[in-house]
């Protein structure tokens, strides 16, 4: 993600700010990705403090128009986990959005996302986290970092977070625009395999009988059906891409690079950006430790698993083209 600059004095701003401290007030604009004076403020940003500028006074912003369904707000937990898990959806939309993605050039379908909570004023509620037909269900209860440790443990997993629950989840709505592109499919089964297989009897077979992450998969997940496997590859495409992006905004660098104000969504070169983003990764690693914090990136990626990463990173930045 980029550093921006107030508009009035020219300081840093960081993607959430609403106002810098000149008093100036600020609104983020997703087609410029830049900072403006706060102009046509998204209707959500007394709410959840969401600083996106709407298309018109009063409306919502791109981002917050794409979420259907709220958690119920009469619980009072629940506004927070939304305001939360609409910030992770806002950064990882602009990020898509420096490839093509959903932006007013763009004429495919967007997704719909439906944010639920497991806590509801007439009790508990089951929330499955999923994809099914362009829509996209969030379980906004993960916002909490309490809870997200807690299911991180019971399910063994090294990495997990809400904006992954956005890039995966959201992966799964971009595999359905590319499958509408010529050559995709076919190649994508070349690699990943028959997403036509049986979803649910792979599911159960995972669950009873978990493989582990190896040569080709990137997490123990990716392994359940080829669904996953691209679901999770492209998390860790993006992932990747945006932690080298932030590193260069904030100009920190090793030796090798990335320079000052690289941007690494412009390079088409999966390896060297791979190889940057893991070298930093390492070393950041390190600096964690240092703090007895846990790793930044806790992953070793195979090379059958760059290949997949590559492959996806091609179809991703195809779109920029159109």
């Amino acid at each position: 993600m980029q550093i921006f600059t107030c508009p009035a004095c020219g300081a840093d701003l960081y993607f959430h700010n609403t106002g810098c401290t000149c008093g100036q007030q600020v609104s983020f604009d997703p087609d410029a990705q830049t900072m403006r004076p706060l102009e046509s403020p998204c209707a959500n940003r007394e709410a959840i403090a969401c600083n996106w500028q709407a298309e018109t006074e009063g409306a919502l912003c791109r981002s917050c128009a794409m979420t259907e369904v709220l958690p119920d707000l009469r619980e009072d937990a629940n506004r927070p986990l939304w305001e939360t898990s609409e910030r992770a959806k806002r950064w990882m939309l602009a990020n898509l959005a420096r490839w093509g993605w959903f932006t007013p050039d763009d004429p495919g379908d967007r997704p719909v996302y439906r944010m639920l909570s497991e806590q509801t004023t007439t009790g508990q509620e089951d929330v499955v986290m999923g994809h099914a037909n362009g829509v996209i269900t969030i379980n906004v209860t993960e916002a909490s970092e309490a809870e997200i440790v807690k299911r991180q443990e019971a399910l063994g997993e090294l990495y997990r977070s809400m904006l992954g629950h956005m890039r995966h989840e959201t992966a799964h709505f971009l595999h359905i625009r590319l499958s509408e592109e010529p050559g995709f499919p076919e190649a994508f089964r070349a690699l990943f395999g028959d997403e036509r297989a049986d979803y649910g009897a792979a599911l159960k077979a995972h669950y009873e009988n978990p493989k582990p992450a190896g040569f080709d998969h990137v997490t123990s997940y990716a392994t359940a059906h080829p669904h996953e496997d691209w679901a999770e590859t492209l998390a860790h495409l993006m992932h990747l891409i945006d932690l080298l992006d932030s590193a260069a905004a904030a100009k920190l660098a090793l030796p090798d690079g990335p320079p000052p104000g690289y941007d690494a969504y412009a390079s088409g070169d999966t390896e060297h950006e791979l190889t940057l983003a893991i070298d930093l990764a390492i070393a950041v690693n390190h600096v964690n430790r240092a703090m007895d914090l846990p790793d930044l990136y806790p992953f070793v990626l195979a090379q059958g698993v760059r290949d997949k990463i590559a492959f996806a990173h091609g179809w991703l930045r195809r779109n920029a083209r159109h």
